[in-house]
């Protein structure tokens, strides 16, 4: 896996029997327009156990200037609002976590965080 030194970890809780509908949409409209100006997610969830309805994704960066410059790139972009368009209905709630990476030296013995 791809390790950044920044991610941000987005959970977007989805209306009821919506999950497919929002993944649909979200695939078609807004995955586009991200990797143009993200890069590939680092990874794309959905709950199973816990909480339920809910659907996560990862992203990394470089720095918190990096994800913000990227950020403002795809907030421009003339493509975006045809995807807060079709899904603002099917968003109940959504959360954001910017996360750092943590310095593990045990950790870079098996290729993770350094």
């Amino acid at each position: 896996m791809l390790q950044k030194p920044l991610i941000d970890l987005r959970t977007y809780t989805i209306a009821l029997r919506r999950i497919p509908e929002f993944l649909d949409v979200f695939d078609r409209l807004a995955m586009p327009v991200q990797r143009r100006h993200l890069g590939p997610p680092l990874g794309f969830y959905v709950s199973d156990i816990g909480p339920l309805n809910q659907v996560v994704h990862v992203w990394g960066y470089d720095s918190l200037a990096d994800m913000e410059a990227r950020c403002l790139a795809r907030n421009a972009d003339p493509d975006w609002p045809a995807y807060l368009e079709a899904s603002g209905h099917l968003i109940v709630a959504q959360e954001n976590r910017i996360l750092r990476s943590a310095s593990l030296p045990s950790l870079a013995r098996f290729g993770g965080a350094k």
